[in-house]
């Protein structure tokens, strides 16, 4: 029973019901130790009931072992009696399989595994839901954490409930928290009082039967302990009845905490403290024994019971003692025979596997113990048995606990004060033991944690491990191997090359704070070895470029020479809007060969230059354009994207951009798919696909977020702006670009902070605010590099001119018709034809330049913003006849994509022109919500639930969940009738999805 705890209880019943009902969530109980986190816990998964659970704890000595709680969680819906594996989609599937050290390649990408894991859980919530139970969040290794929180962080559609246990101040983002504090005095007195009056302790010795703890007693307790239950637990238990009834004064000092376990271990005999040491850092019982049965062989510690034992108890555990007659030694003595016998020397001070020692292990995370024993002394049956005494002693003192394959303590605290009470060297001593009996990354770890000293070998172990843990997803603790071979590194050109790839590892994990702490330690011990310095200089640009200062990096990568780091240079001053740079770096690219890359820096510094057409900018330019089917990575789609952009095609620009994203989901960016998603998003908005766009920028931005990119967050932000700015949502449009020129301006982010002020502008032009928008217009277009963007201001000239023109300015409205026109001259597309005679018929009041611009529209919302203003001029020509169809049109365009400023507009105008304006019923699908539509034309595109939800990082229960949805509202019951309403809606050219 748990006293004091029922809010606690209330907000676990609270959230197994919602997951129950199909709208999980996820829960962090905070605490400090002994608080009770781990009862509450247990008391979820008894309140279940049917709900299937699974549970896992953090191990601290498993901690650096990627993925070791993850195979610890799933192990029972992987194991082939009962693994569900087979129901993910396959890239999800094989992605899972292979971080768990299954049969499969791993992808090495986050985000798919972590999508996977997500699948996988709802999978196991069939029938009747599920609870996952995570104890010791804070030693879970990084792995696992980055892929448990992706999926706490989407359980609104699953009948999945998900608590996680902290101690600490471990950072957990996203996810709703529960601090809990100590007891009050009245649920202390019921816990003291029910505790009391069990009729023995764990160890056996009365506590008094009956005898009760006086209010003062537990008053002074509470004060004294904060009211932690352990602690209260524990030290009642030591006191006297006299001290209980308040007869005598309590023990000052209160026996407590690291004290208290201290001198529960220092009571053990030796052998016992050692295998609780062995245990301390190794959790696989059967290690732990035989790494026991090894240091009893070499120190001569054995089970003879203590001179005054009774002899008939003499084979019990608490009995077992050293053998006094062994020789005296020191640890270090010990550590240096243990270590050479188990095929380990400590010449120069360092503990250095043999050759014989690095056989390859294996790379998942429960991999360790050796096939041979070659390494170890011979072990006889005393020496063996010496450890299962000593380990007997340790159950029936109440410290550990003994379940399978696994040794655990009763408390993480107890397993403290073992680690405490033990000496450095016979620390090493016992790892040194277990790295000569295991194999892999368990292996690697103990033999660092055994290093006395810089060792190049065991660095390369350590290494190896980092390798496997990348290969699997696993970046944060490939980093964290990373950065410990580093520490034993001793050549100082190797070690910088290992902080270099901790730092990638790190930044790729979604820590760019400690990414670019390492990055910078490496460029320090680099020295003068220039191909490492460059190596960093380029990751520190490319770093300061996705979080830092765009202008910084402009300054870091402008030294570099090779075309990688130009065209990172030439990326960096594009986000700032430095077109000199630009210019620049794509003259000094003119000295490499030829090639797609080479092709599009230089052509677009020519471009920029003004030497397009007559410097051949744009003959290289639409060469590389030529070389698309070529293309596989997304990174080279996202430069055909800028070589389309520079030629004026905005419309190739976004189709472009959204072959990248597509290419990015299937094979994964290593964690740089936030990123991809900025152009993805703005290219589905440039093109018309509001819809599309929000729901890409809303993913991207959840994944930026978790991911730390700041200036990335700042895009999304931006694009969303926009999109609400399209709506006519003041606030929203208001509050989403303040957030992004809060980050972009003082980062120097140009691009972003440009489109973030186009917002705002574009919010004042849909609410016919002429003058207030021409003003917002103007001042995008004066703005410097760092606030503003050329790019930006080219793309915002039809709305810029339209704004003009509205406002009377017809002097500006021409001269930005002009620049233009420049820019538009070597477009080849229709649409981008279309939008430059449409600013001409605004600038010349030309009808027929209206008539135009509606043949070659692709993009149905342009189309319609033509219309509008087409259809005021013929109205205000008295000749309303003509006017209706064409506002007619645009106002159900403007519906339809939820526009409803512009809406408004042409509804004001049909109104004005005779025609009864109230708005048609909008077809079914646009009451579906973005990720409803997205989901909806990928079904039209006969993807399959399991096609889709590796699509979009997603379950294929959740995308069933969706469908689910989607059928009532549009008075369907098929996937066929789905895929028809979708074709048709593309079908009609005014009437595409949108939003």
């Amino acid at each position: 029973m748990l006293f004091g705890r029922s809010a606690e209880i209330a907000a676990i019943d609270d959230l197994l019901g919602r997951a129950r009902g199909g709208a999980g969530g996820a829960l962090v109980l905070r605490g400090d130790a002994g608080v009770g986190k781990t009862a509450l816990l247990d008391l979820a998964a008894t309140r279940a009931g049917s709900m299937r659970v699974l549970r896992a704890t953090g191990a601290e000595p498993e901690s650096d072992l990627a993925f070791a709680t993850l195979h610890q969680l799933l192990r029972p819906v992987t194991i082939p009696s009962g693994g569900l594996l087979d129901a993910l989609p396959e890239p999800q599937r094989e992605a899972v399989r292979g971080a768990l050290g299954l049969a499969g390649a791993a992808s090495g990408d986050r985000y798919l595994l972590a999508a996977g894991v997500l699948s996988l859980l709802a999978e196991a919530s069939v029938p009747d839901g599920l609870v996952c139970v995570v104890d010791d969040f804070q030693w879970v290794d990084r792995a696992s954490a980055d892929a448990l929180l992706f999926a706490a962080r989407r359980l609104s559609t699953e009948r999945i409930a998900m608590l996680l246990s902290v101690r600490g101040a471990l950072p957990v983002k996203g996810l709703p928290s529960l601090t809990l504090g100590g007891l009050p005095p009245d649920a202390a007195t019921a816990l003291l009082n029910a505790d009391i009056t069990s009729p023995t302790t764990r160890s056996g010795a009365s506590t008094g039967a009956g005898v009760g703890v006086e209010a003062g007693v537990v008053r002074d307790l509470v004060a004294l302990t904060g009211g932690n239950p352990l602690a209260l637990r524990e030290i009642v238990r030591l006191l006297s009845p006299a001290q209980l009834a308040g007869r005598e004064p309590l023990p000052d000092p209160l026996p407590g905490g690291a004290q208290l376990f201290g001198e529960q271990v220092a009571a053990l005999s030796p052998q016992a403290r050692q295998v609780a040491l062995l245990a301390a850092v190794e959790g696989d019982l059967d290690l732990v024994l035989r790494a026991a049965a090894t240091l009893t062989t070499s120190t001569g510690v054995s089970a003879s019971p203590r001179p005054d034992a009774d002899p008939t108890t003499a084979s019990a555990g608490p009995q077992t003692s050293i053998d006094r007659t062994a020789t005296p030694t020191s640890p270090l003595t010990d550590a240096h025979r243990i270590a050479t016998r188990t095929g380990l020397s400590t010449d120069s001070g360092r503990v250095e596997p043999h050759d014989a020692a690095h056989a390859p292990g294996g790379s998942s995370a429960d991999a360790g113990r050796a096939e041979s024993h070659d390494r170890a002394p011979v072990l006889t049956s005393s020496s063996t048995d010496a450890g299962r005494v000593a380990l007997h002693e340790l159950e029936a003192a109440g410290l550990v606990l003994v379940s399978g394959a696994g040794v655990r303590f009763r408390h993480p605290l107890i397993r403290s004060a073992v680690h405490e009470a033990a000496a450095p060297a016979d620390r090493r001593a016992v790892h040194a033991v277990l790295g000569g009996l295991c194999e892999g990354d368990r292996r690697a770890w103990h033999l660092a944690a055994a290093a006395l000293g810089q060792d190049e070998e065991v660095a390369a172990a350590l290494a190896a491990t980092a390798a496997r843990a990348r290969e699997r997803g696993g970046y944060g603790d490939a980093a964290t191997a990373l950065v410990r071979a580093a520490e034993l590194t001793p050549d100082p050109v190797s070690r910088a090359a290992r902080l270099k790839d901790a730092a990638v590892a790190a930044w790729l994990g979604g820590r760019p704070g400690q990414a670019e702490s390492l990055l910078a330690e490496a460029r320090e011990r680099a020295g003068s070895d220039p191909v490492t310095a460059a190596e960093i200089d380029q990751l520190r640009g490319r770093f300061e470029l996705n979080s830092g200062s765009a202008a910084e990096a402009v300054r870091i990568l402008s030294a570099g020479e090779s075309l990688s780091m130009l065209a990172d240079a030439m990326e960096a001053a594009s986000y700032v809007g430095d077109t000199e740079a630009m210019i620049r770096f794509g003259g000094r690219a003119a000295a490499h060969p030829e090639g797609f890359l080479r092709d599009v820096l230089v052509g677009i510094g020519l471009m920029l230059s003004g030497d397009g057409a007559d410097g051949g900018g744009h003959g290289l330019l639409v060469r590389a354009l030529g070389r698309v089917g070529e293309l596989t990575e997304a990174a080279e789609f996202l430069w055909a994207t800028a070589a389309a952009s520079q030629l004026g095609e905005a419309d190739l620009s976004a189709e472009l951009a959204a072959r990248a994203g597509r290419v990015a989901r299937v094979s994964g960016m290593a964690g740089q798919l936030p990123v991809v998603l900025e152009f993805v998003a703005t290219g589905e908005r440039i093109s018309g696909r509001l819809a599309e766009s929000q729901a890409l920028s809303e993913e991207g931005l959840e994944l930026a977020r978790e991911a730390g990119y700041g200036n990335t967050v700042a895009a999304h932000l931006a694009n969303l702006a926009v999109l609400a700015a399209l709506r006519g949502e003041e606030e929203t449009c208001g509050r989403l670009a303040r957030e992004a020129l809060a980050i972009a301006v003082p980062h120097r982010v140009g691009l972003r902070a440009g489109v973030a002020a186009y917002a705002l502008a574009m919010l004042e032009l849909g609410l016919g605010r002429f003058a207030a928008a021409h003003d917002r217009f103007t001042a995008m277009a004066q703005a410097g590099p760092g606030a503003g963007h050329p790019a930006v201001v080219w793309r915002s000239a039809p709305d810029r001119i339209e704004a003009a023109v509205g406002a009377g300015d017809t002097r500006a409205a021409r001269a930005a018709l002009e620049a233009y026109g420049r820019r538009s001259a070597h477009a080849r597309t229709d649409e981008s034809r279309a939008l430059l005679a449409r600013c001409h018929a605004l600038v010349e009041d030309d009808a027929g330049g209206f008539e135009e611009a509606l043949r070659l529209h692709a993009n149905p919302f342009e189309a319609a913003r033509t219309g509008l203003l087409l259809g005021e001029r013929l109205r205000r020509a008295y000749r309303p006849g003509e006017a209706r169809p064409r506002l007619r049109a645009a106002m159900e365009t403007f519906e339809a994509a939820g526009a409803r400023p512009w809406a408004r507009r042409a509804q004001g105008e049909l109104r004005a022109a005779g025609e009864s304006a109230e708005p048609a019923p909008g077809p079914l699908l646009d009451a579906l919500t973005p990720q409803e539509l997205r989901i909806a034309g990928l079904v039209a595109d006969g993807l399959s639930s399991k096609e889709i939800a590796a699509r979009l990082f997603l379950s294929p229960r959740t995308v069933e969940y969706h469908l689910y949805k989607i059928y009532p509202k549009l008075g369907i019951t098929t996937r066929t009738e789905l895929a028809r309403l979708v074709v048709l809606r593309k079908a009609g050219t005014a009437r595409q999805d949108m939003l």
